[in-house]
């Protein structure tokens, strides 16, 4: 058995949050059904694939569920969908709250035909404030979060986005501890309960952990930022050869860091003497230890560093992270089967559980993989599953091109 094993999770979420939050509860060993429109999820479309709609940040983000595709506003669609809800424990979505209530899906419409219900939506603003209701993607939140004012304040260049789902990523996990908490609650009660998480309040929170500086009081005792993290010169560092990462920290680090260039400014220069005052001189230290680190290999470094015991590592990039010998001894990516897109690189849950290992069990669905088999689950004859078919109520798989 798995973590989560008999707990069923009807998935209307698309393009990155919720599906991610949804496949961790799939990992766990949750039955979670993903339902699309008949057009499939968008994020399908996106980078190289061997089937349409079968595109690898789509693959990454939904393994572990099967795929039901319903017109949802169709009576018919509708209907099925309803049906599903009736023995679920969890409603996942990330449509509009407005938008779910014109499908008839809103909480209290849920509750009626399941009192236990969990109704989870995750999407950009929460109900209440002036952007309600307002589309949402991972570059607005960031901009509404100062990411890239940071970067423009880091480099003195133009403002920049991170150059990934850094939102999505983070708030998905967000989600998906809101649904376990709720299945806890669950348990011990029997009740269900209508959840919302906001996409703008999970990242704000995020930052401003890091950058409330002295913002946090009243009155204020200095600007936000954490200086350290602001430094233009804290970046991965030239090397004689490449670059190094490292983070010279705690006080030992700094002596351990002199005793190996045979410097006494640990004792003799106060921009060193604690971490408070290295922190107030960030930029100066970043700036002097970059001159430090270019008269030796990138290895070199490493070999020291390892010894004195300061944290180092080297820089990878997206071409050899996959070689990365940690990574490769615990065996983090795998080579599974995909029956319609052959031989794919997983990258395995990240987790390791001595009972309950969460798994990749499932590959990711083609649009409806699984229509007739849910719709069969639920009582289906295969008159009304070809009706529904035949009416665009519901949509099927097509077999797919082998590669």
């Amino acid at each position: 058995m798995s973590a989560l094993t008999g707990i069923k999770v009807v998935d209307l979420t698309a393009v990155l949050m919720g599906p991610l939050a949804s496949r961790v509860l799939g990992d766990m060993g949750a039955d979670v059904i993903k339902v699309e429109a008949p057009t499939g999820d968008s994020l399908r479309a996106v980078g190289p694939m061997h089937n349409p709609g079968m595109g690898p940040l789509y693959m990454n983000a939904n393994r572990n569920k099967r795929s039901i595709a319903l017109n949802l506003k169709s009576p018919a669609g509708k209907k099925a969908m309803l049906e599903m809800i009736r023995d679920a424990d969890v409603l996942l979505y990330n449509v509009r709250p407005q938008g779910m209530a014109r499908l008839g899906l809103d909480y209290e419409a849920c509750r009626a035909v399941n009192p236990s219900i969990i109704h989870v939506g995750c999407y950009g603003f929460s109900e209440g404030g002036p952007y309600a209701g307002k589309p949402a993607f991972d570059d607005l939140i960031q901009g509404l979060c100062a990411v890239p004012s940071l970067f423009a304040g880091v480099s003195g260049g133009e403002p920049r986005y991170i150059p990934l789902a850094m939102v999505d990523r983070y708030a998905a996990a967000h989600v998906a501890a809101a649904v376990l908490g709720a299945l806890f609650h669950k348990l011990r009660t029997g009740e269900g309960q209508s959840i919302e998480l906001s996409m703008l309040e999970i990242m704000a929170d995020c930052v401003l952990g890091d950058h409330s500086g002295g913002q946090m009081f009243d009155p204020p005792l200095g600007p936000p930022g954490y200086p350290r993290s602001l430094a233009p010169e804290r970046h991965p560092y030239k090397t004689l050869d490449g670059y190094l990462c490292t983070v010279i920290y705690t006080d030992q680090h700094w002596r351990s860091f002199f005793k190996l260039i045979g410097s006494d400014l640990m004792d003799t220069d106060p921009r060193f003497k604690n971490l408070t005052s290295r922190t107030i001189h960030a930029r100066e230290v970043h700036g002097m230890l970059e001159g430090w680190l270019t008269n030796r290999s990138t290895t070199e470094w490493l070999e020291a560093f390892d010894k004195a015991d300061i944290p180092a590592m080297p820089l990878r990039t997206l071409d050899n992270m996959h070689l990365d010998v940690h990574l490769q001894a615990v065996d983090f990516f795998q080579w599974h089967e995909h029956p319609s897109e052959g031989r794919v690189r997983v990258m395995r849950p990240a987790s390791k559980w001595s009972r309950t290992q969460p798994t990749v069990h499932r590959h990711a669905p083609l649009i409806g993989e699984q229509t007739r088999e849910i719709l069969t689950g639920l009582g289906y004859s295969e008159a009304q599953i070809q009706a529904m078919l035949q009416a665009g109520d519901a949509v099927a798989a097509k077999p797919p091109a082998i590669p």
